[in-house]
C-alpha cells in the first residue's frame, strides 16, 4: 500500500493560509482531508493566551500533542486522502518560551522525528513582512504585525530545514498570492502523488 501524504501549510500570521486551505478543500475537497489548526481550535474552546511562562509551555505542549493526535485521526478516517496540515507539530517551537532542546525534552520527541513526519512544507509570508495589513477572519489571532513578522522569521527558520520546504512570498496583489499557494500545494501533490 502506499505510504499516506501528509503536508503541513503553516507560515506567519496574516499569509492566506487559511484563505488557501478554505478554497483548495473546495476545490480538492474529494482527494484531500484538512486537518484543522490545534492552537485555534484550543483557543476558541475557552483556553486563554497566556504570557506567564509555565501556562505558555503547558498551552504549547497541549497543542502540540493535539496536532499530531489530529493528525492520526485523520489519518485513520480518511486513509485514501492527501493529508493537508493547518500547520504542523513543529509550529509550537516559535511560541516556546525556552530553547529548542527544553521544548523537544517536554514533549519528549526530537526536531528529526518531527520534521519527518511531513513529506513537503508549504510556507505562507505573513503579510507583515512586507508592511501590509494583516487583519484576520480568525477571531483567535491577535497577533500585532511587529509579532506577526517575528513569528514568521521564527517559523522560517524552523521550517525551512525541512528538505521539501515551499515558500509562497507576499504579493502586491492577495488573490495572485493565493492563487500561487493553491498551484504550490496541487504542484507538491502531484509530484508526490504520483510517486
Amino acid at each position: 500500500m502506499k505510504k499516506q501524504l501528509q503536508v503541513v501549510v503553516t507560515g506567519g500570521p496574516g499569509g492566506g493560509k487559511t484563505t488557501a486551505l478554505d478554497l483548495f478543500r473546495r476545490e480538492l475537497g474529494h482527494k484531500i482531508a484538512v486537518v484543522p489548526e490545534a492552537a485555534t481550535l484550543l483557543f476558541s474552546g475557552g483556553i486563554t493566551r497566556s504570557d506567564n511562562d509555565q501556562t505558555l509551555r503547558m498551552i504549547q505542549k497541549t497543542i502540540f500533542q493535539l496536532q499530531k493526535n489530529l493528525e492520526e485521526i485523520h489519518k485513520k478516517q480518511f486513509p485514501d486522502r492527501l493529508l493537508v496540515c493547518d500547520r504542523g507539530s513543529l509550529d509550537g517551537l516559535a511560541y516556546w518560551p525556552g530553547t529548542e532542546s527544553d521544548f523537544f525534552k517536554d514533549v519528549n520527541s526530537t526536531f528529526d522525528h518531527e520534521i519527518a513526519r511531513y513529506d513537503a512544507v508549504i510556507f505562507f509570508e505573513s503579510a507583515a513582512a512586507t508592511g501590509h495589513d494583516i487583519s484576520s477572519n480568525n477571531p483567535v489571532r491577535n497577533e500585532s504585525s511587529e509579532q506577526a513578522v517575528q513569528l514568521d522569521e521564527k517559523l522560517q527558520k524552523i521550517w525551512s530545514r525541512h528538505p521539501h520546504f515551499y515558500f509562497v512570498g507576499t504579493s502586491e496583489s492577495f488573490v495572485r498570492k493565493i492563487m500561487f499557494g493553491i498551484m504550490t500545494i496541487e504542484n507538491v501533490i502531484n509530484r508526490y502523488h504520483r510517486s
